[in-house]
């Protein structure tokens, strides 16, 4: 948490004021409701999204902020948490950073209800407001998260997906929501301006080496120690195993396709396929690819001037690819 706490710095002010207008902009005249929201917003997590919105404001404008970046960093929160309460269900999970999650305490009824209520908040804060340049970024963003998730259920049952394919899916999936708050703090204070594109493009090289670091995970690298393999008892298609199969023979192909099909469960198999994309420099080809996204990232920040903000951005592009877990 220490490298967080450092990226949060020239931000902390602002953060605890986004606390208390993200609490206020849940509130409701439904008294369960109000407490299902008080006991999101408890245990809430890092704060990544939120964080992403006011340094690239405070970066692009030279440290300005206004009541627009509040709401749209808001409004991210809202739709985020929306998402994820649905997700808990969809993924029948009942826990969520460590804490029972809504529909392990109060079913899945009030939890589809409650995510339903939570975007529609988000949705009318911004049009209470006509911020509908940033209702727009963030509308784009849960369609393409929705299509992202398909895509990867509709690819998954044919493990033959390329590695084009691969980025499409994390692109959508998990790299869109990063862009979103990241053109959506640009386009706060500078409207129409050539700063959202770009910062859009920003957060959109994070998400993919977040993901990419992700998969590297479940192989365990060195430092982390025991692989989990937990992607491959999932039969999920990620970077490492997406190379491997594209380079080894037809015979280990099948072997391997089958393996992820048919011994997903079998702890001993699940290690011969880990050990076999290791050899083969899965593991190798998916961190040179991880590189090539954050050293674009960093070279896009090249282009504002020095500042604090810019800093924590770059520390937290590096935070990305060398995080623990």
């Amino acid at each position: 948490m220490k490298v967080i706490s450092q990226i949060k710095l020239p931000v902390e002010k602002e953060m605890e004021l986004f606390e208390k207008k993200f609490f206020q902009s849940m509130s409701s005249k439904v008294a369960l409701l109000n407490r299902i929201t008080h006991y999101i917003v408890n245990r809430k997590g890092k704060q990544m999204r939120p964080m992403f919105v006011f340094l690239v404001a405070k970066m692009v404008s030279e440290g300005n902020v206004n009541e627009r970046t509040y709401r749209g960093a808001s409004v991210i929160e809202l739709i985020h948490t929306a998402t994820l309460v649905h997700d808990d269900v969809v993924d029948d999970s009942n826990r969520r950073r460590g804490f029972f999650s809504i529909n392990a305490l109060w079913k899945n009824k009030i939890a589809v209800l409650v995510g339903d209520y939570l975007l529609s908040k988000g949705l009318l804060l911004s049009i209470d407001n006509n911020d509908f340049d940033l209702l727009k970024i963030i509308s784009v963003a849960v369609r393409e998260m929705s299509e992202g998730e398909l895509l990867q259920i509709e690819k998954a049952r044919r493990l033959d997906i390329t590695e084009a394919v691969y980025y499409d899916i994390i692109r959508q999936k998990t790299a869109t929501l990063i862009a979103a708050c990241c053109s959506l703090g640009a386009a706060a204070v500078k409207p129409e301006s050539d700063d959202i594109a770009k910062m859009r493009r920003f957060g959109e090289l994070i998400g993919m080496a977040f993901q990419i670091k992700d998969d590297l995970f479940d192989y365990g690298e060195e430092k982390i120690g025991k692989p989990t393999g937990i992607d491959i008892k999932e039969q999920k298609m990620t970077l490492p195993l997406i190379y491997t199969l594209n380079n080894c023979s037809k015979k280990e192909k099948s072997w391997l396709i089958n393996s992820v099909k048919r011994y997903n469960k079998d702890k001993k198999r699940v290690q011969e396929v880990i050990d076999f994309v290791r050899e083969r420099g899965g593991l190798a080809y998916a961190e040179k690819k991880m590189m090539e996204f954050q050293k674009e990232a960093l070279h896009i920040l090249q282009d504002y001037p020095s500042s604090a903000y810019r800093n924590s951005l770059e520390l937290m592009v590096n935070y990305v690819i060398e995080r623990k877990k």
